[in-house]
């Protein structure tokens, strides 16, 4: 489903280019509305807020809102695993889930980033989209609720997708401190090979990054 690209690239750090195509990106939520339990209508402050606001006031905002504020951040282990351990074998178990199904990241993304975890949900068929989409929702919905709280137009797009999710959010604990240092040193498989997030409740599965110019592959092409 393409509204979850266009959801990821709202996401993004505001660019001139996609704002002049701002039309379009609702245009084509409209035309899914169908499977997308009317996102454009759910969206439309945050769409306010775009079609209103200068450039550098839209850049400055989502510095301030995501950037600058950890309890927004947009990479979902964070909000799972803190800096835990677990941090590191989880984005292990993921990139190799991207991998698997051919999507191609740059050096300067981690695997966790809440936009290219959407725009992953977009090349896969609608029924995994919706189950992996029902892993992560818990996440999700924890990061639009402080969004919302805050008054963010953002959080809007994490209600669409606590919408569309197969499975209802429940309350995540907050997660252990521990030194980044430490979670770096472990990233890499677990000796047990153990998936980690399968012992987490609730269970969070995969969730990552989407960018408009993705390169993507077919796998074992």
């Amino acid at each position: 489903m393409k509204s979850y690209q266009a959801l990821a690239l709202l996401l993004t750090y505001p660019q001139a280019d996609w704002l002049e195509q701002l039309h379009h990106v609702e245009a084509l939520l409209i035309q899914e509305s169908d499977q997308n339990r009317n996102a454009a209508i759910t969206l439309a402050p945050l769409f306010e807020l775009l079609r209103t606001s200068t450039l550098i006031e839209l850049q400055q905002n989502y510095v301030a809102t995501f950037d600058q504020n950890p309890s927004h951040s947009l990479h979902l282990f964070e909000h799972i695993h803190g800096e835990s351990r677990d941090r590191g074998q989880a984005m292990v178990n993921l990139l190799q889930e991207y991998r698997t199904h051919g999507l191609l990241m740059t050096a300067d993304e981690l695997p966790d980033y809440v936009p290219l975890f959407l725009e992953y949900l977009s090349q896969r068929p609608q029924a995994d989209a919706a189950a992996l989409l029902g892993d992560a929702v818990h996440v999700l919905a924890l990061i639009g609720g402080k969004l919302n709280k805050n008054g963010s137009p953002y959080h809007t797009i994490f209600d669409v997708l606590q919408a569309l999710s197969p499975v209802e959010a429940q309350p995540l604990q907050e997660p252990p401190v521990r030194d980044m240092d430490e979670a770096m040193e472990t990233f890499g498989p677990a000796i047990d090979g153990r998936e980690p997030l399968l012992g987490a409740q609730p269970q969070v599965a995969y969730a990552a990054l989407p960018k408009p110019y993705r390169q993507t592959q077919v796998a074992g092409a």
